[in-house]
């Protein structure tokens, strides 16, 4: 998911299961409405915005204007009856991503700006092919993270009740609740069920956790950036600024199971990285493009491995696709997630929220990952096994030498930093 500074949007938009309904938006809000809408105004209102701005012109082949009649001929006594009728309008356009929050959800992903969340930290997304709930990433360090919940697990049952046909809202209002109880979750992963009985708690979200490794490649820089939050670059600033104390030949920043975050978040980050070139562009239904570039301000120039793979999403691919475009770095890993559209937030007038797809967004040179995801410059599969006893069971290996994925970085940047030292050496 991703976020401009200058208007709320979101990119490739995921759920984080807390009270948040949004992961890292860094909104600006009206606060308390200024007035209340009737239902059958908020009805209308929710209309409206998708027909300005959403990045399809066909409505994936709905008469839009036909829905209008339809909803606005019905009769509403009460908030909660608009609110099923404006669930039940989004759901013609069938774009898990394009979405209506009622005031407690919307009240609760503004909430998330500070950097703090309560559940148990999951990111998840409606798969628009099976219509599956499924787990883009679990937060680090976060209860669902330490359960045992992993990228692309499919949440079949939340305390027992079959999620099949349920959006990513309904799975929200089952997962959320206070800190201290419990939710239980049955995940299908390869062919198997398994259930997870998971304690909801506070969560304090550092996105940054670096330093320095010792490795046969020399003396690297280890990033480790878990979202993209709005205190991800100034942390991500502090990171490289301390490491370049330190003298290191090269850095690895790793990626892995990165679900996203805030749009200028990933930008500012890529800028630190990245002296000139393009970084990413967002194109909107009348075609009109918005590019965002480096500013020439990159914090280092020395050699660059990034490490990805199918939990990398949305602003994580966004970075990854700037580096990798730009070849600034190097990626190792596996396939990262596929989530390129863009969603714009708006505020609606009792309180309640819309999230509704404006865009698609492109890596510098012009690839579209939605549903395809970008692929590593090195491929480095883990076997279900090594994921589970890296992530899971023995967490002091991950980048280590017994991390595989990790060994390789340090393979290809050993080779980089060679090749660096030679050339300087030939001038």
């Amino acid at each position: 998911m991703v976020i401009t500074k200058s208007r709320l949007v979101l990119g490739a938009t995921a759920v984080t299961l807390s009270t948040i309904a949004v992961t890292s938006l860094g909104i600006h809000s009206r606060g308390q409405a200024l007035f209340k809408a009737s239902p059958k105004e908020l009805v209308d209102e929710v209309w409206q915005i998708v027909q300005r701005q959403y990045v399809d012109g066909t409505f994936n082949q709905v008469d839009w204007q036909a829905v209008r009649k339809e909803y606005l001929s019905k009769s509403y006594t009460n908030p909660q009856e608009a609110y099923k009728s404006i669930r039940e309008m989004l759901k013609k356009l069938q774009d898990p991503y394009t979405r209506f929050m009622d005031p407690e959800e919307f009240k609760s992903m503004q909430v998330d700006t500070s950097g703090e969340l309560t559940g148990i930290g999951i990111t998840i997304s409606q798969d628009e092919k099976t219509k599956q709930l499924v787990v883009i990433a679990p937060i680090e360090d976060t209860p669902a993270f330490k359960a045992g919940i992993l990228a692309k697990d499919i949440i079949l049952k939340i305390n027992g009740k079959n999620t099949k046909g349920m959006d990513t809202n309904q799975a929200v209002s089952l997962i959320r609740g206070e800190a201290g109880t419990q939710v239980s979750l049955t995940i299908g992963r390869d062919d198997q069920t398994k259930e997870f009985d998971i304690k909801r708690a506070r969560i304090e979200i550092h996105p940054v956790k670096f330093s320095q490794k010792k490795t046969p490649a020399g003396n690297l820089g280890y990033i480790r950036l878990n979202q993209f939050s709005a205190n991800a670059g100034k942390e991500m600033q502090i990171a490289i600024k301390d490491l370049e104390t330190k003298r290191v030949a090269g850095y690895i920043l790793d990626l892995r199971g990165n679900p996203g975050g805030l749009l200028f978040s990933s930008v500012d980050i890529a800028r630190m990285w990245i002296d000139k070139g393009k970084i990413v562009s967002t194109v909107e239904r009348q075609g009109e493009a918005e590019k965002e570039e480096a500013n020439g301000r990159a914090l280092t120039n020395k050699p660059l491995v990034v490490l990805v793979d199918k939990g990398s999403a949305s602003a994580s691919e966004i970075l990854s696709g700037a580096l990798q475009d730009n070849k600034r770095a190097t990626l190792v890993g596996t396939q990262t997630f596929g989530k390129g559209l863009v969603q714009s937030v708006r505020p609606l007038e009792d309180g309640s929220g819309l999230a509704v797809t404006i865009a698609h967004y492109y890596t510098p040179n012009g690839t579209d990952i939605n549903h395809k995801g970008i692929a590593p410059d090195v491929k480095v599969d883990l076997t279900k096994a090594q994921m589970e006893d890296l992530w899971l069971h023995q967490r002091d290996k991950l980048a280590t030498l017994a991390d595989p994925q990790f060994a390789k970085a340090v393979e290809v940047i050993g080779k980089q930093i060679a090749a660096k030292g030679t050339a300087s050496a030939e001038k």
